[in-house]
């Protein structure tokens, strides 16, 4: 069974939504939580859900022995970022090479990049009046939302679409397609 790390800066119902979806596959299973923030509901997810957790500063993520050292302690075999808000250091991408994914709020290559992130996605959409918007899933490389392309759903932008609207209909895609798309990834992996 792999053993999947999942890093996330808040909410975390990406993180509950995969850590849950394992418990019924035998395919792999959340075995860490990592946060840079203290104060992440994903930590609590993570406690309800008997999965271990670390939080960490920017030290210690940059630091070969201290983040990148845990994930080898755990034997972890898959990244997963799932609202992770920091820059994936190097040595950790080097590590796991094309065995670290992250999920954008928006249809990449248009809506990326440092600042693109949750409510700033949405209200990017809308201002520019697109007419779909939806989810990508990506390996993650040195640059933010620039790795190779693995997995798009799209859905329909209204003219009568807040960002919130947006945001909800982008969370679906996320809810539905996300721990499927990790379950083909490690498939194929093996």
């Amino acid at each position: 069974m792999k053993r999947i790390a999942v890093f996330a800066s808040g909410s975390g119902s990406n993180a509950q939504n995969i850590i849950e979806f394992f418990q019924k596959d035998p395919t792999a299973s959340v075995v860490l939580v990592l946060s840079n923030n203290p104060n992440a509901h994903v930590l609590e997810r993570a406690k309800l859900l008997d999965v271990d957790s670390i939080v960490f500063d920017k030290a210690q993520l940059s630091d070969p022995q201290q983040v990148l050292g845990q994930l080898i302690d755990y034997k972890i075999d898959f990244i997963v970022l799932a609202g992770f808000l920091w820059r994936f250091p190097e040595h950790i991408i080097h590590k796991f090479e094309h065995k670290v994914v992250n999920i954008h709020p928006a249809l990449l290559p248009s809506f990326g990049g440092k600042g693109m992130y949750g409510m700033h996605v949405h209200k990017a959409v809308v201002a520019a009046n697109v007419k779909e918007s939806g989810i990508t899933i990506h390996y993650v490389n040195a640059q933010y939302d620039e790795g190779a392309i693995v997995f798009q759903a799209k859905c329909i932008v209204t003219a009568y679409d807040s960002p919130e609207d947006v945001a909800q209909k982008v969370h679906e895609l996320e809810m539905k397609h996300f721990p499927e798309v990790i379950k083909g990834l490690l498939q194929a992996n093996d």
